[in-house]
């Protein structure tokens, strides 16, 4: 049977490259990078030759560049860590995003909760953009930072961020962006963006679970959220994860080497995906922007379904997708992104997300769309609601 993986927003393999650049350093080379002595050193120049990859590929400095253990962990000490580093001077206020991912908004009501924040969840549009004169309005003598996510790996839909970034910037309020979905799949430079702080997670360039980094402007205060020594210049104890951070390092600059080509192959794929979708399907709603979106995001809502029988159906034909965020699929709650973005609960059920990589194949998606059609028709057959509305429609 034919197989199109094609949730990798949720999973990526690791890729043989990065695999064989990280398997000495399990077992040969173990040495603990604070050590004094040469075994140490030998590996503390190891990893600060990954940090220059992972600040490459985002055109940010070595030094500007913290090591977590994921994405999740990245937006934490982002957020929390700026927060409690500033409130003191600046305030209590802090503005996120309504679509933002679940550690961007946990975090948020964290602080909320303990710590007697202030919690703005700015609105987005039916595409899921934030109005920057929105963002201006939402802003206080108390507003402590702003954090938007670049990409969302839920809609697909890309922020224009330099623009939300002048609105911060005249105010003096730093910015956070979360561009676990964009770093690796677009062009993306700090500088260009204008942010503060962006998060970058491992798995989404192809490097193992367990790694990620946070980039941080110079000399910005970070209060620590994991307590420990003097790693990572007192920003995040613990030991190191070194066979990670040279698989990121060295997944990092695959995607600086792949970067422009790797867009355009992605792009391609997802608009032949997503024009045999709306050529040979009946009410379907195609979420986010229609432009301004992710190279290999396509998703969609297909009304008088549950999302989740859609996914059961399709693997069992070698396909694989998502109902949505890999973090909330499984809650059985509508979408917040996608009720932000104002889709009807009803319609929001059938919710399906593909997310490409370089290692999908044109002949991958002829293969959705031969089996994707029927499955959405025999799912629809059994559905009360779905009937309901095809009566409805003849009666008219």
């Amino acid at each position: 049977m034919q197989r199109a993986y094609m949730d990798h927003a949720a999973a990526t393999p690791v890729r043989p490259e990065v695999l064989e650049a990280m398997l000495p350093f399990f077992v040969e080379r173990f040495g603990n990078p604070s050590a004094v002595y040469d075994l140490g050193s030998e590996i503390k120049a190891v990893m600060e030759e990954q940090r220059g990859q992972v600040a490459r590929l985002i055109g940010a400095r070595s030094d500007e560049i913290i090591f977590t253990s994921s994405g999740a962990e990245a937006n934490n000490l982002a957020i929390k860590g700026l927060a409690l580093a500033t409130f003191l001077k600046r305030g209590k206020h802090l503005i996120v995003s309504a679509i933002e991912h679940h550690s961007v908004l946990n975090s948020a009501r964290f602080l909320e909760k303990f710590f007697d924040f202030e919690v703005t969840f700015l609105p987005v549009d039916r595409y899921g953009r934030v109005d920057p004169e929105r963002l201006k309005q939402a802003l206080t003598p108390a507003t402590v930072m702003v954090s938007i996510g670049h990409g969302s790996n839920e809609i697909g839909t890309v922020q224009a961020i330099p623009d939300l970034v002048a609105v911060c910037r005249a105010a003096g309020v730093p910015f956070h962006t979360d561009a676990v979905a964009t770093v690796g799949q677009a062009p993306v430079d700090v500088n260009e963006l204008g942010v503060d702080l962006l998060t970058i997670s491992g798995p989404a360039l192809g490097a193992p679970k367990g790694i990620g980094a946070l980039y941080f402007r110079n000399k910005l205060r970070l209060v620590p959220q994991l307590n420990g020594g003097i790693q990572e210049n007192g920003r995040r104890g613990g030991t190191e994860n070194i066979p990670g951070i040279v698989g990121l390092g060295r997944a990092a600059e695959l995607a600086w080497q792949e970067l422009d080509e790797k867009a355009v192959y992605l792009a391609k794929l997802r608009d032949l995906l997503i024009a045999g979708v709306r050529k040979n399907m009946p009410e379907v709603l195609f979420t986010g922007h229609p432009e301004k979106r992710l190279p290999g995001h396509a998703s969609f809502c297909f009304e008088g379904i549950e999302g989740e029988a859609l996914i059961f159906l399709l693997s069992s034909q070698g396909i694989y997708a998502n109902t949505g965020s890999a973090c909330a699929s499984k809650a059985l709650k509508t979408s917040p992104v996608l009720g932000a973005i104002g889709v009807k609960p009803e319609v929001a059920q059938g919710s399906l997300v593909f997310t490409l990589s370089r290692a999908n194949r044109e002949e991958e998606v002829h293969h959705v769309l031969k089996h994707l059609p029927p499955a959405v028709e025999k799912l629809r057959s059994f559905s009360p609601v779905w009937r309901k509305k095809m009566a409805a429609g003849a009666g008219a």
